[in-house]
């Protein structure tokens, strides 16, 4: 009996050694703007420090800032790959294609890409239902214009964007119907130039309120230089325009990274689809300014809590496209199908999709 214990605690004393030893599990993330103080680079390297505070040093992050969309996606992650990594996280749409190529060559690291569709054995991909935060933040800027006129800059007219400028245009509606959403495009995702300038340009527009689909708080910025308000975007924007920021639609990846993680640590990791909103705390609204009416706050939130329970849906018909047809009847709602390809812009929103 002695010796079988004695065995049994030299085989756990082993093992406990090999756990000990074990080599961390290596985590990439490839960022297409700087990680910066705000925006959406933001959240996902909140979430990768996220992840360093829940799993310490057991993992092991990496990642590189400012990669291009394209040739450079591809040759960043082909080196990420190389150098040992077991899952890799690619954050931007146009990685989608460059992330697919070095997956198909490396079928034993995992792959993870934001916002894309195409997924393979060993590529998932996640998104988080931001049209619904969308929706609310139109609600407070419907309340607070008073020009009946948005401003939008769009990066670039896909459908996750054209989704966001929609849901956005729909709440803003739901209290004025009066409102009228002008949209740019600059075709980028990070240039506080261009989007300071398209800004400016919304805003000579007599736009009271402006928005984004961009990285960096530039429109916040604009706004608050010009006097008028701005809703951020990605992150809580607040504290590049204290007088002009609203509230922000933000992105929560902490504890999708947290899962995902776990997953590869069970050996349980497979290839998903992830599309999460509001009820699952992956997609929020930053903190009201106290500029808006607390009677307007209260129909937010109150909206947030239909969203969050099923009861709301942003896109819920009727809806009118700009062409002024019938896309959602009465009492019909989009599916995912329909979310995911948006071609059109709804009613309100001026402006010709490139």
């Amino acid at each position: 009996m002695k010796k079988m214990l004695k065995t049994l605690g030299l085989a756990f004393a082993l093992t406990t050694a090999a756990l000990s030893n074990a080599e961390p599990l290596k985590v990439g993330f490839v960022y297409v703007s700087p990680t910066g103080e705000a925006g959406w680079t933001l959240t996902h390297d909140i979430g990768r420090l996220h992840l360093e505070e829940t799993f310490g040093d057991k993992i092991e992050t990496t990642f590189v800032e400012n990669v291009p969309e394209g040739a450079d996606a591809e040759r960043v992650i082909t080196q990420l790959a190389k150098s040992g990594h077991d899952i890799i996280f690619t954050t931007s749409f146009g990685y989608m294609n460059a992330t697919l190529k070095v997956a198909k060559r490396y079928p034993n690291i995992k792959f993870e890409h934001a916002t894309g569709y195409k997924r393979a054995d060993n590529v998932a991909t996640y998104f988080d239902r931001i049209y619904e935060a969308r929706y609310l933040t139109g609600m407070i800027a419907g309340h607070m214009s008073e020009t009946d006129v948005i401003g939008y800059i769009g990066a670039f007219p896909i459908p996750e964007v054209i989704r966001g400028i929609n849901a956005f245009t729909l709440g803003a509606q739901s209290v004025n119907p009066d409102i009228k959403v002008k949209v740019v495009w600059i075709n980028t995702w990070f240039d506080p130039a261009k989007e300071r300038e398209a800004a400016d340009s919304l805003i000579n527009q007599k736009a009271d309120v402006v928005t984004f689909h961009t990285d960096s708080p530039a429109a916040v910025q604009a706004a608050q230089t010009a006097g008028v308000y701005s809703i951020g975007y990605h992150s809580d924007m607040t504290a590049y325009g204290e007088k002009s920021h609203l509230s922000s639609s933000v992105h929560n990846w902490n504890e999708y990274y947290v899962e995902r993680i776990q997953a590869v640590m069970d050996g349980t990791w497979t290839s998903t689809d992830t599309w999460k909103g509001i009820s699952a705390n992956m997609t929020d609204i930053a903190p009201i300014s106290a500029d808006v009416p607390e009677e307007v706050v209260a129909q937010v939130l109150e909206a947030k809590a239909m969203i969050a329970s099923g009861e709301l849906h942003p896109f819920k018909g009727p809806i009118i496209n700009q062409a002024g047809d019938i896309v959602i009847p009465a009492g019909q709602s989009l599916d995912d199908g329909a979310l995911l390809t948006m071609d059109y812009y709804v009613s309100g929103v001026e402006g010709k999709l490139k």
